[in-house]
This record gives structure tokens, sequence and C-alpha cells, in this order.
């Protein structure tokens, strides 16, 4: 069983490990990070922390009962009650439902513990797996998304309105 958790300063290990196995598998359906973000790591982790901590973002892990990470969830640039929702899960929990499940989650966590009421989210036209996970979520498409959004492709802008 797998446990959504804030991002700590003692998951980065584990947050690394996570990022570089599935660094092909993402860079099927997303923009790749790239070499600085693995070079900088230490750096990248540590502002997201600080931006955690100054209440810009939150982000979240998905762990394992071993320790290791099955996905990261991230809600950006928190204000006036809405927020952007980003996330990636392990190629080998991909398909069981894991991502759909968490969203949900993090819709509930995203009202309880940051009283917000509106979520976002992009996703290409090409990633019709982060399509049908912010359907199933409950999200619907409310209109396009600029390319600059999705590393240059186009797609869609899907939004929840949370419940409190």
């Amino acid at each position: 069983m797998s446990e959504l958790k804030p991002l700590h300063a003692c998951h980065a290990p584990a947050v690394l490990a996570f990022e570089l196995a599935n660094r092909t598998y993402f860079a099927a359906s997303v923009p790749d990070r790239g070499d600085d973000f693995f070079d900088r790591f230490t750096d990248v982790y540590s502002a997201a922390l600080a931006e955690q901590e100054a209440g810009v973002c939150a982000f979240y892990v998905l762990v394992a009962e071993d320790g290791s990470v099955h996905g990261r969830f991230n809600l950006y640039d928190l204000e006036d009650g809405t927020a952007r929702l980003g996330y990636r899960v392990a190629e080998r929990v991909a398909g069981r439902g894991v991502a759909t499940a968490t969203v949900r989650e993090l819709c509930r966590t995203a009202t309880v513990m940051h009283g917000l009421r509106t979520l976002r989210a992009a996703t290409s036209h090409a990633n019709a797996a982060s399509q049908k996970v912010l359907t199933k979520a409950g999200f619907v498409p409310v209109g396009p998304a600029d390319p600059a959004d999705l590393g240059g492709t186009s797609g869609t802008w899907y939004q929840r309105d949370l419940q409190p």
C-alpha cells in the first residue's frame, strides 16, 4: 500500500531514484527535465522545499511500503483558492489506477489542507493516459493550453471545482 505524503527533505534520495529510473518513460509523454535537472538535483530539490515552506506550492510524493516513490503529485501557484496540478507515476505502477486514485485523494487534500476551491491541469493531446486520469478524477476540459505550458506541444486545460 502506498501513502501520499508531503514532500520532505528525507525523500530526496527516493525522489532522485524515481526520476532517474523513469526518465525515459516520462519523456515519451512529457518534456524531459533535462540533464541540468539531474546535475543540480540537490539545489532544485531545496528550492522546491523552500517554495513549499513559503506556501507558494505544495509538493507530495506517493511512497511505497519499501520507501520507494511511486509518484509525484504537485500543486503549483497556490493563489486565491486555485492551483495548478501536475503529476507523474512510475512506469511499474502505471495503468493500475494509481494516478487516478491519488489525484482524487489530492483533490480532497487540496481542499482540507490548502483551502483550495479549484484545480487546473494541462495535458497534451498526445497524452491520452493523463486525459483519462483527469476525466476519471472529475476534471472537465475548459479550453486549449498554450504550447508554452506543455513544452511546445498543443493540449487542453482541464479543471475541477472542489467541494469544501
